[in-house]
């Protein structure tokens, strides 16, 4: 039945490209999580009148938070290539892709980070100051715990957005379902191919979505 509907699709050629999709999401998200916490926790408390307020650094990290956020992602895979090759060897398969979507993806969640980081109440941290709390208390058991929920949200979209950045990678050899999509769907002029590789990644999409609702959810206390 499916052979008669979508003549030109490989199975298993759609198979592994899913693998690579889900591969280079997987990663990338996991990786983005971290030195977007990182780099959002270093916005926020070097903002004047937070733990670490140094107006200095917070606008070099500002600057480069925002420079690397503002640059097209297709442009910053080409503008990463020798960083890539230094680091992968080779500009092509998923683990080529890896390091212009973490570099892509990093400072959009670093800013949803010192946003879920700003909404905390003031007098919680104050409390926390009053009670003798040193600073990496305040962070690990204060600042983290209070902005879950949000910090969830936004690596759910950041995921999410990854996932169309695997698409745009894979335009440029990088593998997944947008390789598969543009190369032989596209190129070849086989419309079922692009459209079954465009319904995976809208499942794939709608999964993390719901996960991450799901999630915020049960987290939310309010």
């Amino acid at each position: 039945m499916l052979s008669t509907w979508f003549p030109n699709v490989q199975w298993d050629v759609l198979l592994e490209a899913t693998k690579e999709t889900l591969y280079m999401s997987a990663i990338s998200v996991v990786i983005t999580f971290f030195l977007g916490l990182a780099l959002g926790l270093a916005l926020f408390l070097t903002s004047p009148g937070n733990l670490w307020g140094n107006k200095f650094l917070n606008s070099v990290i500002a600057i480069i938070v925002n420079v690397f956020r503002s640059i097209p992602f297709i442009i910053l895979i080409i503008l990463l290539i020798p960083f890539t090759r230094l680091i992968v060897g080779t500009m092509l398969g998923a683990e080529a892709a890896l390091p212009a979507l973490i570099v892509g993806a990093a400072p959009f969640y670093a800013r949803m980070v010192e946003i879920a980081l700003r909404e905390i109440n003031k007098g919680v941290i104050e409390a926390a100051k009053s009670m003798g709390a040193t600073n990496a208390q305040i962070i690990f058991k204060v600042l983290i715990p209070e902005s879950t929920p949000a910090l969830v949200s936004g690596i759910t979209v950041t995921a999410i957005a990854l996932v169309s950045y695997t698409a745009m990678a894979g335009v440029v050899g990088a593998g997944g379902l947008g390789n598969l999509a543009y190369m032989e769907g596209y190129q070849r002029d086989n419309a079922d191919v692009t459209l079954i590789s465009t319904a995976l990644i809208l499942v794939i999409v709608f999964v993390i979505q719901w996960i991450g609702d799901r999630i915020t959810t049960a987290l939310d206390k309010r």
